[in-house]
């Protein structure tokens, strides 16, 4: 069975055929540090890593973490690995110059966690969200927080992780119970025990720093009551190296569905030593700087798990034989056809090519606007970088993680039988998937954000600037003749788009529970229209090139009619669906169910 290979090609046609990352890079600063041949080069290590290093561990790791009174074992290889990967300056790659990073823009570090999470996203996962952790420090913490874990974070040598929610409280933090008592010498005693902690414990770095959520003492109720705190596995000593054992454990590991290769763990703070990062009770406001950018790296997970279903699949595919073609035999001299040659078949495969390249669209012109908010010198772009992330970060999180266990699954279906043994790893990719979507908030927490937040909260203002943007494309290519299956349609969902949330917003008007009965058909639907425009701009530029005959550029134009004719009707249902309103969803009585 054929292992992971990173798409070297379709990244390469993102990055500069579509999205124009070369001029990108310029106009940013970066164009000595990434050029095209930097690029292309970290792209061609980053891959070698990936395919030869971990995605042989992928499987090997579904074995799982095991627990022995607080000490938490990786899988065989997962820590060589690790030390692999720090040793190659892959930890420090795109974190900037002045606390020992590389300096290479953001987006080059989404490119490498693409391939690192569909090779093995287990593993992935241990390094993946130091991220997080080192943004929060080095925006909200002091400058001897930053002097102390940065550099560390940086290279990799320490892990970082989110502490958020306890047993009882799920997504409402507002019911957070875990203390913070203030001490004489500036420190807090952090008590009580949060779950679902990923990476919270291992044995592949020498310290963890773990950013934990808690309550002062005199702090209020709700989420205006929550401070942030980092509190390290290791106190660090006077010379910036791992000191004492702080007085924090795991107590468990969760047996869990999936991504057994990552420990998610309980842990419990007894009194443990912390630092406050940002303002007290302002904690939750500091959090979002972490939450943001791992909802962006989950996005990347439903695009990894699809990229990985997808190459199983079409390997399979073209290798199985069954049956015949029905309007003739393919293989006359076979015993039967590769099951490629089926209808339906095909159908599955390209379901899954067209989420999987959809999303890679969207992802990267998000981390375009990530860069430009953080290395931008226009104010006004940097503005509009930041209110279209506000805007397509609950989507791409919440769409690309659905359709992307939509493509797990379909390429566990291609295998027909074959795919519910583990031989062939279709099995543990879905139930790895799965996760997915309810990691950094359900489906329905980012729909809610979407549209009660993000639209209707601006009066429609941040929908707009999007909006806007795709008329605009539409307009400059309305009298291309070979583009007009792409346009017309995208034109008319687009306004469609601003049709559908002013019928919400009358209707919320009336009865605010509207929003969220409609919210999650709402956020599929512009996932859909927001494919869509990436598939046009995909069959744009495939027109345009020079070697427009050329297979690979056909596979996108097909692609892109195949999202339109077979995909894109869905929004029709969702249309409907969110018009009927609330009232058949709201109108049992409890003792009805």
């Amino acid at each position: 069975m054929a292992d992971y290979k990173a798409p070297l090609r379709d990244l390469q046609f993102v990055f500069d055929e579509i999205l124009n990352y070369e001029q990108h890079y310029e106009k940013l600063g970066f164009g000595d540090d990434a050029s095209p041949d930097i690029v292309s080069a970290v792209m061609e290590e980053g891959a070698k890593f990936c395919e030869n290093v971990l995605a042989p561990l992928n499987q090997s790791g579904d074995a799982g973490c095991t627990w022995d009174d607080g000490v938490v074992t990786t899988p065989e290889g997962f820590k060589a690995a690790y030390e692999q990967y720090v040793e190659g300056g892959w930890a420090s790659m795109s974190h900037t110059a002045d606390f020992g990073g590389q300096g290479l823009p953001e987006s080059m570090g989404i490119c490498l966690s693409e391939m690192c999470g569909s090779a093995n996203w287990s593993w992935a996962m241990y390094p993946g969200l130091s991220h997080g952790a080192t943004k929060t420090v080095k925006l909200h913490g002091t400058d001897e927080q930053r002097e102390i874990y940065l550099y560390k974070l940086i290279e990799g040598s320490w892990t970082g992780t989110m502490c958020l929610t306890e047993s009882h409280c799920g997504s409402d933090l507002g019911m957070l119970r875990t203390k913070a008592e203030p001490v004489d010498d500036g420190s807090y005693r952090i008590t009580g025990t949060k779950i679902f902690i990923s990476a919270g414990e291992h044995d592949i770095a020498e310290n963890i720093i773990h950013i934990v959520l808690a309550r002062l003492p005199d702090a209020p109720a709700g989420t205006k009551g929550i401070s942030l705190f980092v509190v390290p596995k290791f106190i660090p000593n006077a010379e910036g190296a791992v000191g004492e054992r702080n007085s924090l454990a795991c107590g468990a590991i969760e047996h869990k569905m999936g991504l057994h290769g990552n420990a998610t763990c309980v842990m419990n703070f007894d009194g443990a030593t912390g630092y406050l990062i940002g303002p007290a009770n302002r904690g939750l406001n500091c959090m979002f700087t972490f939450m943001n950018a791992a909802r962006i790296g989950t996005a990347v997970q439903g695009l990894a798990h699809g990229e990985l279903g997808y190459q199983k699949a079409l390997a399979y595919a073209k290798d199985r034989l069954q049956g015949r073609k029905l309007s003739g035999a393919d293989n006359p001299d076979g015993s039967a056809d590769a099951i490629i040659n089926h209808a339906d078949v095909r159908r599955m495969l390209l379901t899954q090519k067209a989420f999987v390249e959809g999303a890679r669209m969207l992802i990267y012109y998000l981390a375009q606007c990530v860069d430009i908010e953080a290395h931008g010198d226009d104010d006004n772009e940097m503005n509009e970088a930041g209110e279209l992330l506000a805007l397509l970060t609950p989507i791409a999180k919440a769409f690309i993680t659905e359709t992307g266990f939509e493509s797990a699954n379909l390429a566990m279906q291609c295998f027909g039988g074959h795919g519910y043994i583990k031989e062939w790893g279709v099995e543990q990719n879905v139930r790895d998937a799965r996760i997915a979507t309810l990691y950094e908030g359900t489906t329905g927490i980012q729909a809610l954000d979407l549209l009660g937040r993000k639209v209707l909260l601006t009066q429609g203002e941040s929908l707009k600037r999007f909006t806007k943007i795709i008329h605009k494309f539409c307009k400059a290519h309305a009298e291309d003749e070979a583009l007009k299956e792409f346009i017309a349609p995208l034109a008319q969902l687009n306004k469609e788009w601003g049709d559908l949330t002013m019928h919400v917003g009358l209707a919320a008007m009336e009865n605010p529970d509207e929003v969220s009965a409609a919210s999650v058909d709402y956020l599929m639907f512009s996932g859909y229209v927001t494919f869509a425009y990436f598939w046009a701009r995909a069959a744009q530029t495939a027109l345009a090139s020079d070697q427009s005959s050329e297979a690979f550029y056909q596979s996108k134009i097909k692609t892109a009619r195949f999202y339109f004719q077979r995909v894109l009707p869905r929004t029709e249902g969702l249309v409907r669906t969110v018009k009927a309103g609330g009232k058949s969803i709201m109108s049992f009585e409890l003792d009805e169910f």
